[in-house]
C-alpha cells in the first residue's frame, strides 16, 4: 500500500500559502486554453470569438461548480449562513454543478456573438453548433487535473480497501487503505479527453472534408455521456458523501440525467439529415 504523506501545500511566500489543488486547476485550465486556441486557429475561426468564449466559460465553470456543490450536496450548510457560500478556498465544486454553469455559460456567449455586441462580421449567422464541439474536447483535461488536486488533498477519497494499490490517507488520521478513486477518475477523463482529442483531429479525410460520421453535436454528447458515465461507475468505489436511497449516491442520481440526455441527443443527431 502507498501511504499519502504528501502535503496539501505545494509552496508558499510567507503567510500567502498556494496549494497542489490550486496549481493542478490552473494546470488544467491553462492546458485547455492554449490547445482549444490551436484547434481554433487551424479551423481559421475568429480569436476574439475564442477569447470571449473562454470568459464566458470560465465564468461559468466556478460559478456552476459552486452552486451545484451549494444546492445538490449542502444545501442546509450553506443556507444557514449565505455567506459560506462565496468561501470558495475552503473547497467545495460539483462537476455536475460545473457542466450545468458551462452550458448556460455557452448559451448566454452565443446570443452575445449572434447579437453581434461582442464582435463583428457575420456574427449573426453563427449557428448554435458551430463552437460548441470544439470547445468540450479539452474539458475533460481540466477535469483530469482537478482529480489529480483532489488526491494531493486527500479529499473524495475512496472506500476501504486492501487491494495492493491502495492507499493509506495518513494525514487524514488514518491507518488503513482506500480506493485512490481520485486517480481512478482522473485516468478515466484523461482517457475521454485523449478519445475526443485525436477524434477531432481525425474527423477530416485526406481531401480535407469531414468524414461522414462527424455531425454537429456529436462531440458534446460524446463528452458529456462517456464523463457521467465513467462518473456513475467510480462512485461505486468512492467513500458515500450523499446517499439520497441506500443504494445510489447523489453523484450517482445526478450522473443519470446528464447521461440520458446525451443517448437521446446522440439518436437524434444521426437521425437528421
Amino acid at each position: 500500500m502507498f501511504v499519502h504523506e504528501i502535503s496539501s501545500i505545494a509552496f508558499s511566500f510567507g503567510p500567502v500559502e498556494v496549494r497542489w489543488y490550486g496549481v493542478m486547476f490552473a494546470f488544467g485550465v491553462l492546458g485547455y486554453y492554449f490547445l482549444t486556441a490551436r484547434l481554433w486557429k487551424k479551423e481559421k475561426w475568429p480569436m476574439a470569438h475564442f477569447d470571449l468564449a473562454v470568459g464566458f466559460l470560465f465564468f461559468g465553470l466556478v460559478i456552476g461548480a459552486r452552486l451545484g456543490e451549494v444546492f445538490f450536496y449542502h444545501p442546509e450548510y450553506y443556507l444557514s449562513e449565505p455567506l459560506r457560500i462565496l468561501r470558495v478556498w475552503e473547497g467545495g465544486l460539483s462537476s455536475h454543478g460545473a457542466t450545468i454553469g458551462l452550458l448556460v455559460a455557452y448559451v448566454l456567449f452565443w446570443l452575445w456573438v449572434r447579437r453581434g455586441s461582442g464582435s463583428s462580421g457575420s456574427a449573426g449567422r453563427i449557428g448554435f453548433w458551430k463552437y460548441v464541439d470544439l470547445l468540450v474536447v479539452c474539458m475533460p483535461l481540466v477535469a483530469g487535473f482537478v482529480r489529480i488536486g483532489n488526491f494531493f488533498n486527500s479529499e473524495i477519497v475512496g472506500r476501504a480497501s486492501d487491494l495492493p494499490w491502495a492507499v493509506v490517507f495518513s494525514l487524514n488520521g488514518e491507518t488503513f487503505g482506500r480506493h485512490p478513486s481520485q486517480i481512478y477518475e482522473a485516468v478515466l477523463a484523461l482517457g475521454i479527453f485523449a478519445f475526443l482529442f485525436s477524434s477531432w483531429v481525425h474527423r477530416r479525410g485526406k481531401d480535407g472534408r469531414l468524414e461522414d460520421w462527424v455531425k454537429p453535436g456529436l462531440f458534446v454528447f460524446t463528452f458529456v455521456g462517456l464523463y457521467f458515465l465513467s462518473r456513475f461507475g467510480v462512485e461505486f468505489f468512492k467513500e458515500y458523501q450523499v446517499v439520497s436511497d441506500g443504494v445510489l449516491t447523489m453523484g450517482q442520481w445526478l450522473s443519470i440525467v446528464p447521461v440520458g440526455i446525451a443517448t437521446i441527443g446522440m439518436g437524434w443527431i444521426f437521425k437528421r439529415r
